[in-house]
């Protein structure tokens, strides 16, 4: 049985991971609508969303819509991460790990600077709520 300390790490966890996939995913989703629509990023604020760089850019990936609708894909599970991490179980540890590579790749390749701190805070949350 966890103890009770545990739980408030594994519910930040939890908390960070439906954030994060909310907060990239949703955006990302409408980015992967509006480049297949246009042909070009959807800008936020002025500035381009989704816009291919220095990472992808090396290995010949520019930004096209299924590049971000995968990174929709990637959001969408974190978001079921974070919902089993909520819920104890332990797949939602595994993915979490499982996920950080792509995520990772994502948040480098269109230069998403938030994503790193986010992904931290998560698996702070998860390595914490392994240790028993």
């Amino acid at each position: 049985m966890r103890k009770t300390a545990d739980l408030p790490m594994r519910k930040f966890a939890a908390c960070m991971a439906i954030l994060s996939g909310l907060g990239f995913g949703l955006p990302a989703a409408y980015g992967a609508w509006y480049f297949a629509r246009y042909g070009f990023a959807w800008h936020f604020m002025g500035f381009p969303t989704h816009q291919s760089g220095p990472f992808f850019e090396q290995y010949g990936l520019f930004t096209s819509w299924p590049l971000i609708a995968g990174f929709v894909l990637v959001c969408a599970a974190e978001v079921a991460c974070g919902l089993l991490l909520w819920a104890n179980k332990p797949a939602g540890r595994w993915l979490a790990f499982i996920l950080l590579p792509f995520e990772m790749a994502y948040w480098a390749g269109f230069v998403l600077p938030f994503g790193p701190l986010g992904g931290l805070l998560r698996m702070v949350g998860v390595v914490d709520d392994l240790k028993d």
